[in-house]
């Protein structure tokens, strides 16, 4: 399996403005704001911790991804994770239930990915805060925090479904952080 390796932080919005200014003054590319609704499954291996099964619907998309947490005191994680396409996810999350897993955790997310060099950096905002992420070579995520700024902002060890379960709402039979309908 292919290893992500990346380093999260928490934002307010003076931070994002100022993180977003200097990453276009590096020249850093961005892509257009994505809208995603990302469920994590439970259900046998993935009870026992340490791996997690996702589906991400971005537009028109869907993607099921499994990872497996690699041990690490650093902030910088280390996760092994194996992608694929997915044409109807509707019924993959029928095949999933049927099989035994159950929908645990439903989080939303607003994501606008920016490249810079070889690093991907992603600027979230999700229902319970502001988040940036940086996926690269260990080298390139301390190289690209100097550059933007971020090298005193304290890393974020929690993944965004340990956080959707401390702070969503239980919804019929998961932990929901949806952004309020307006």
């Amino acid at each position: 399996m292919p290893i992500e390796i990346e380093k999260k932080y928490r934002l307010n919005e003076k931070q994002r403005r100022a993180i977003i200014r200097r990453l276009r003054d590096a020249g850093a590319t961005p892509h257009k704001l994505e809208f995603e609704e990302n469920t994590i499954y439970r259900g046998g291996r993935l009870d026992f911790g340490g791996c997690a099964l996702r589906l991400r619907r971005i537009g028109k998309r869907a993607i099921l991804t499994f990872k497996v947490r690699l041990p690490t005191s650093s902030p910088i994680k280390h996760q092994q994770e194996e992608e694929t396409e997915v044409a109807r996810p509707d019924a993959l999350n029928k095949i999933l239930v049927a099989l035994g897993f159950r929908r645990a955790l439903v989080y939303e997310k607003r994501r606008r990915r920016w490249k810079l060099g070889k690093a991907e950096i992603a600027i979230d905002e999700l229902p319970f805060g502001l988040f940036m992420e940086i996926e690269a070579s260990e080298k390139q995520i301390i190289r690209v925090e100097k550059v933007i700024g971020a090298e005193t902002l304290p890393a974020v060890m929690e993944t965004y479904p340990t956080l959707t379960s401390k702070l969503g709402r239980e919804h019929d039979g998961a932990i929901e952080a949806r952004f309020k309908k307006k």
